[in-house]
C-alpha cells in the first residue's frame, strides 16, 4: 500500500492527513490523521484534482510601474499552471486599469479569468 501525506490548510490545526493508496488502481483505501471532516475533504481533493489560485504579473503600458499584479478569480487545475503562466507572459494591458478588471477571460477554457489585483 502506497502512502500520501498532505498538510491541510483549511483551518489553523494544519492536520497532516495520511492517505493509503492502492498502488495498481490509485484508489484511496484509508484516510487518517485528520481531526475534522474538512481535512479529509482537503486531502481527497489534493490527491484527485489539485487546484491553485495563480498569482503573477503582466506588462502594462502607461502605468506607474512596468508590471501590474494579477491573479485568477478562482482556483485552476494545478497541472495547467505552467500553461497559464505562458499565456500571461504574452499579455500586455494599457493603463488605466482597475482592481478586478478582467485581463484574460476564461483562460485556457478553465472558466477562470485573470484579473487585475490593483489599480494602475
Amino acid at each position: 500500500m502506497d502512502k500520501a501525506f498532505y498538510v491541510c490548510t483549511i483551518c489553523p490545526l494544519s492536520c497532516e492527513v495520511q492517505l493509503e493508496i492502492e498502488p495498481d488502481t490509485k484508489e484511496i483505501r484509508k484516510i487518517s490523521h485528520n481531526r475534522c471532516p474538512k481535512g479529509k475533504d482537503y486531502a481527497i481533493k489534493e490527491f484527485t484534482s489539485p487546484e491553485r489560485t495563480l498569482t503573477t504579473t503582466v506588462a502594462i503600458e502607461g502605468g506607474i510601474h512596468p508590471l501590474i499584479p494579477v491573479r485568477t478569480d478562482r482556483p485552476i487545475p494545478k497541472p495547467l499552471m505552467h500553461d497559464i503562466m505562458r499565456v500571461s507572459a504574452q499579455v500586455r494591458v494599457k493603463s488605466p486599469i482597475k482592481m478586478g478588471d478582467i485581463v484574460v477571460e476564461n483562460v485556457l477554457d478553465t472558466g477562470a479569468n485573470i484579473i487585475a489585483s490593483r489599480n494602475m
